[in-house]
């Protein structure tokens, strides 16, 4: 009787679901042919903007728009603060920020079959999310250039992508805002030319939680300073009020990882020795790091 029961409410469980499915994407139909899509730069353009000017960007993906949507994210609770800081974000108009949205909106023919199935569902529940804050007519930038290999149909641009990248902060002075466990660069030669690096590390997880001591720490640097942060939505954060702040930040997110990847030929998303990869399910075996330049370069903890 109580395996039949279990099977019952296993059986009205994924009913429940399969229709709710049904309904986001019957009311997504409708609602894309009334609404204009956002305007969306190419990642190429994204790219270069940043690495000929002193242009900031902040970004937005799935993650994000689930927590401006005021749902929480396996790494970061939607508090209060979170929810509003990341809409005032991404409805904002700053000179010299770009405001970064996944390019997924239009033709989503260049990502892999797994990929494209998964955006579009994404889109079918939060479109209307995205919409809601979007600036209409304000061209936004592409949230993607810093995912330019594993969920991509054609992986063959993937290096001249990353060169073209590395204009960014080709001989800058550059600090990581970055995970505990993220250790962007060591055993890769992504930004070895940098002029230099320092690092502040901040938690992995619910990072809004020293958010005011992690900006506190950033704006101790000089004003030259180039930010690169690679810390879940509370980098999308960071940039932003960096940037009000005079500084030049640009919200980095999975570079090293899908680099790593690149340099791997790896065929789907897996771990990386000595580094956290959340996409990856290996945040319990990262081992500490004892790479004396990486060690070197860390001038705060705020954990």
């Amino acid at each position: 009787m109580k395996k039949l029961l279990l099977a019952l409410w296993d059986f009205l469980h994924k009913a429940k679901k399969s229709f709710a499915d049904f309904l986001w994407c019957f009311f997504d139909f409708f609602y894309s042919k009334i609404k204009k899509p956002p305007i969306v730069a190419s990642v190429e353009e994204t790219i270069d903007k940043l690495a000929e000017g002193r242009y900031s960007i902040a970004r937005f993906g799935d993650g994000e728009i689930k927590l401006v949507a005021g749902k929480d994210i396996s790494f970061q609770k939607a508090t209060p603060f979170v929810v509003k800081k990341l809409r005032e974000v991404l409805s904002c108009d700053v000179d010299g920020l770009l405001v970064g949205v996944a390019d997924i909106f239009g033709d989503r023919s260049r990502y892999s079959e797994k990929a494209n199935l998964y955006w579009k569902n994404h889109l079918h529940r939060y479109r209307k999310v995205w919409y809601k804050y979007l600036r209409k007519n304000k061209k936004y930038y592409n949230a993607s250039m810093t995912r330019q290999y594993i969920s991509l149909k054609d992986r063959s641009r993937g290096i001249s992508i990353y060169n073209r990248m590395k204009k960014i902060w080709n001989g800058k002075d550059i600090v990581f805002i970055e995970g505990e466990k993220s250790r962007m660069g060591v055993g890769n030669d992504l930004f070895a030319d940098a002029k230099s690096i320092k690092r502040i590390l901040a938690p992995s997880t619910q990072a809004f939680k020293k958010y005011d001591e992690v900006l506190k720490e950033a704006m101790k640097f000089e004003k030259d300073t180039l930010f690169l942060i690679a810390l879940g939505p509370a980098a999308t954060a960071l940039a932003y009020d960096l940037h009000l702040n005079g500084y030049q930040a640009v919200d980095i997110g999975h570079v090293d990882v899908e680099y790593e990847w690149l340099l791997m030929n790896a065929e789907s998303k897996m771990p990386i020795k000595n580094k956290m990869v959340f996409e990856a399910q290996s945040n319990s075996a990262v081992e500490d790091c004892e790479d004396e330049e990486y060690l070197s370069q860390i001038v705060a903890k705020i954990l």
